[in-house]
């Protein structure tokens, strides 16, 4: 298959293929190997590539056959390498599958790689030291977004189709917004973090997908949800498959727009006027949209202080066992400095402002759940400013304390990561482009608990309304038998 060819397929549309043996797995996977070569020594996207392991069966599963990657973190491969983006694990090997590896696997997807990092998926920009800086597709002087940024430019860029991503405070959406992908942040408890972990930062990350359209990331969502034995929750089953809420009709919903974030910092022109298109285009759908505002039960400098201290600590014990694992010290050889800092700051959290923190996720969860209660959808933008320059992140970083730096992760992407702590779905859409510079804008809905079934039937019908397809960006295998577009 030509790579010209290939692109122009997303997973759902590639499986079709296989299942009627117009094509095979492996002539796919080599699609993917040569779309690797292509494009990722401009964009520095994926790690390592394999050898196809898995040969599913055609037709088995919607995406039978589908070329896959996965994120260097928070998934297990057997006999591969999962380092988190960070020296202190560089050359760390999984044992076994996790339990979202398995479900993969029977999914029928075909993993040939790992995608870019940042240390620990600790930033919204991915630039770490272990690989260096990936780049965005659309802009290779620009951040492709973090920390899912690799799986984002690497599915952007046609490598795959559609690839693992986690997502914490924004770390789907905001590689979604960059690179011009749909990208789904789940309930909590819809997919399983185990057997080695029943939550990651204490229930703010769940697993995910980026992907170039609806229909992927609601069947493989399909593939993979639901509890495996001795998780700590589980979100109620959907009522019907999540394809199938893609071309249900949504019905008139109840949605609010939101376009001046938590925390008051200003946001672009462009990504305003983006927004209110956005509504617009809801409203000639047959939607009402109502500006609000929107209380997250604290006040914002509470927010982000117990954020925080959750993640903090949270990384205070990955970071000793991997230093007691590898016989590593924990200093500036094996971390960058805003790990440090991190760690640093997570050593002096207590255990009372631990559960102080605990305490401001209920109350945030509490907040958003009373809006969801008369509102079925909120309408924001994902990011607050168009894709950054590489190296926007460093600039006024430099001597930050852990608190210092998730403050200005979260000035930053603002509007994303209420979400994570409510333990809410959300999703990024790239209805909008920038005039000026043609970069994407990803526009972010919200819906309430367990509530992915509306997003997906949202989205399918602003997929049809606005299709997003043919745009694509200036670095993409297939623009000449395999050259670069």
């Amino acid at each position: 298959m030509k790579l010209s060819e290939y692109v122009t397929y997303d997973g759902v549309g590639l499986a079709d293929l296989v299942a009627r043996g117009e094509v095979t797995a492996a002539e796919l996977a080599s699609a993917a190997q040569r779309a690797v070569e292509a494009v990722n020594p401009q964009i520095n996207a994926v790690v390592e590539t394999w050898p196809a392991q898995d040969a599913p069966i055609p037709g088995s599963t919607p995406l039978a056959g589908v070329p896959f990657l996965i994120k260097d973190l928070a998934v297990a491969m057997a006999g591969k390498r999962v380092e988190l983006g960070s020296r202190i694990a560089a050359g760390n090997v999984a044992a076994a599958d996790s339990a979202l590896m398995t479900r993969f696997r029977r999914a029928g997807l075909v993993t040939l790689g790992r995608t870019t990092t940042p240390e620990f998926a600790y930033s919204t920009t991915t630039e770490g030291v272990l690989y260096g800086a990936t780049r965005n597709p659309w802009d290779p002087a620009r951040s492709p977004g973090g920390s899912s940024g690799g799986s984002g430019a690497a599915v952007a860029a046609g490598i795959v189709p559609i690839a693992h991503a986690t997502d914490a405070a924004g770390s789907i959406r905001v590689p979604a917004a960059a690179n011009g992908l749909f990208g789904l942040k789940p309930t909590r408890g819809r997919i399983s973090m185990g057997p080695d972990a029943d939550e990651v930062f204490n229930g703010l990350a769940v697993h995910g997908a980026l992907s170039r359209s609806v229909r992927d990331s609601a069947t493989l969502l399909d593939l993979v949800h639901g509890p495996e034995a001795g998780d700590p929750y589980a979100a109620r089953p959907p009522q019907r498959p999540y394809a199938q809420e893609t071309t249900r009709a949504p019905g008139s919903l109840r949605i609010g727009l939101l376009t001046r974030p938590w925390g008051g910092r200003a946001v672009e022109r462009t990504v305003v006027d983006a927004t209110l298109r956005a509504a617009r285009l809801a409203e000639s759908l047959g939607h009402r949209v109502d500006e609000v505002e929107v209380g997250l039960g604290v006040d914002w400098e509470e927010f982000v202080l117990a954020n925080a201290r959750l993640w903090s600590t949270n990384l205070v014990t990955w970071i000793d066992a991997f230093a007691a694992a590898s016989g590593r010290p924990v200093d500036d050889t094996t971390l960058e400095p805003e790990m440090l800092a991190g760690y640093a700051y997570g050593q002096r959290v207590g255990g009372t402002e631990f559960v102080h923190a605990l305490a401001m996720r209920n109350s945030v969860a509490r907040a958003i759940g009373r809006y969801f209660a008369d509102y079925d959808l909120l309408l924001t933008p994902t990011l607050p400013e168009l894709p950054v320059l590489l190296g926007a992140y460093a600039e006024g970083a430099e001597g930050t304390d852990g608190l210092g730096w998730l403050g200005q992760l979260m000035h930053r992407s603002p509007f994303t990561a209420a979400f994570n702590v409510a333990g809410t779905p959300a999703m990024s859409v790239p209805l909008e482009t920038d005039p000026a510079t043609g970069l994407p804008i990803g526009i972010q809905f919200a819906a309430g608990y367990g509530r992915e079934d509306v997003l997906f039937r949202l989205a399918g019908q602003l997929e049809q309304a606005a299709p997003w397809a043919r745009r694509t960006p200036p670095v993409r295998a297939g623009g000449h038998d395999g050259a670069v577009l």
